[in-house]
């Protein structure tokens, strides 16, 4: 242990004593949060089932940052490189087009012997896997409906898929000893304003009651569903709004996923997760940044995010929510892309673990609320740097910026390589 960071941790800790916080019970928590680092990062959402697609359903990504993974081993190499730099043992969330196969086999027809590399990875770090159905960047979604397509020969073709994906998802969690959360996603909706918005809905309701009426072990699957405000190519009117997925998962007891990214500019999701999880056993979170849209950008440790943390923290929700990345960002280099959305979520989450929550609460149930801007104000600028530091150290990654050296030989030594190889700028 470094002897300047062990002192400037025991300095802090006795700081945040005085408070009633006790900093070892806090990094304590923090090392058994599991974060779903997503697989579309490394990639710029090409994946390995269709070499010739390109990206549909209102998905892209903007940039050519030399070194994407363009195989499943150069992929699996570069989230090792990846978790090598982040605190604790976490999950990785593959779509469906990630398949590791060597068949040609569509989405509807996926099996788990398909992504059974991917199992063996993850079985030998101890890393959880979860799932999601690809929606998108296919032949039967280029006019932007799938489960609610008017062709029923076009829903029973991704009804299928999605079964399919349910039971790749079961094989994940029973293989490696922890829930795969299964995610359901898909781009439906219109460019202008619709005449008939409930058909498509009374569509997509059944579609998803005959995906899910099959029997899937709930210990080894978590299902959820995923809401949209709008998208390229769904402007006006998305099938799968919020209110549409809220009503569905209570009334069919699935999982809400809110996506920091998928409501309007000026709304934030930090105040629905009280909301939802009141009435509902459990919640999927999508860490992202919207930038005036949902773009999807790396995750900073901004004002929301800070104040996701919060609310998970002083509700005592963590242990019943799922955190996932969601973003895709081609021009940075991708492993960096990965480490700093997970440590900035890591970080946000301790700031929060290391509130004074009780004495936070017992000031606002007295009705001091000049104590309780003042307290939690001051408490932004405590040292928690301090505590994040050890608590790398002793995860035994690199501590503050020096793991961005290590990317940057990493890309030196391998991602500019790949480019060489190939012959082109991917």
């Amino acid at each position: 242990m470094n002897k300047a960071i062990e002192d400037a941790y025991i300095q802090a800790r006795e700081l945040y004593a005085k408070h009633g916080v006790d900093v070892d019970a806090a990094l304590e928590k923090l090392i058994d949060i599991k974060i779903s680092l997503h697989c579309w990062q490394g990639d710029d959402v090409k994946g390995f089932l269709f070499n010739d697609k390109t990206l549909s359903g209102g998905i892209a990504v903007t940039g050519s940052y030399p070194g994407r993974a363009s195989t499943p081993d150069e992929l699996r190499a570069d989230l090792d490189e990846a978790l090598s730099l982040i605190p604790g043992k976490h999950k990785v969330n593959l779509h469906a087009i990630y398949a590791d196969t060597e068949e040609q086999v569509d989405l509807d027809s996926l099996e788990p012997r398909h992504f059974q590399r991917w199992i063996d990875w993850a079985k030998e770090r101890g890393l959880g896997l979860d799932f999601n159905p690809t929606l998108f960047s296919h032949p039967k979604a280029e006019d932007g409906f799938t489960l609610s397509h008017t062709d029923p020969e076009i829903r029973k073709f991704w009804i299928d898929h999605c079964k399919a994906s349910r039971r790749i998802a079961e094989t994940f969690g029973r293989e490696l000893g922890q829930p795969c959360v299964t995610n359901h996603w898909m781009p439906d909706g219109f460019k202008d304003t619709p005449v008939d918005r409930w058909s498509p809905r009374a569509r997509l309701r059944d579609s998803l009651d005959e995906i899910f009426a099959e029997e899937i072990d709930e210990r080894y699957n978590i299902d959820a569903v995923e809401s949209k405000l709008f998208g390229i190519g769904s402007e006006s009117y998305v099938v799968g709004s919020h209110e549409f997925y809220m009503g569905y998962a209570m009334s069919r007891g699935k999982t809400v996923c809110l996506d920091a990214g998928h409501f309007h500019p000026t709304e934030v999701i930090s105040n629905k997760l009280s909301s939802i999880l009141m009435f509902t056993d459990q919640l999927l979170l999508h860490v992202s940044r919207p930038v005036r849209w949902d773009s999807d950008h790396v995750v900073t440790m901004d004002d929301e995010l800070l104040e996701i943390a919060r609310e998970l923290v002083r509700g005592n929700l963590l242990p019943r929510t799922h955190i996932g990345l969601d973003f895709f960002d081609g021009s940075i280099n991708h492993i960096a892309a990965w480490v700093i959305g997970v440590r900035n979520t890591q970080k946000a989450l301790l700031r929060a673990l290391l509130e004074p929550i009780e004495q936070l609460k017992k000031i606002e149930a007295d009705r001091d609320y000049t104590s309780r801007l003042a307290l939690v104000e001051e408490f932004k600028s405590y040292p928690f740097g301090a505590i994040w530091d050890y608590f790398c150290e002793r995860s035994g990654v690199p501590v503050r910026e020096d793991w961005l050296s290590k990317v940057k030989t990493y890309e030196k030594e391998v991602l500019h390589k790949r480019g060489q190889k190939s012959g082109v700028l991917q």
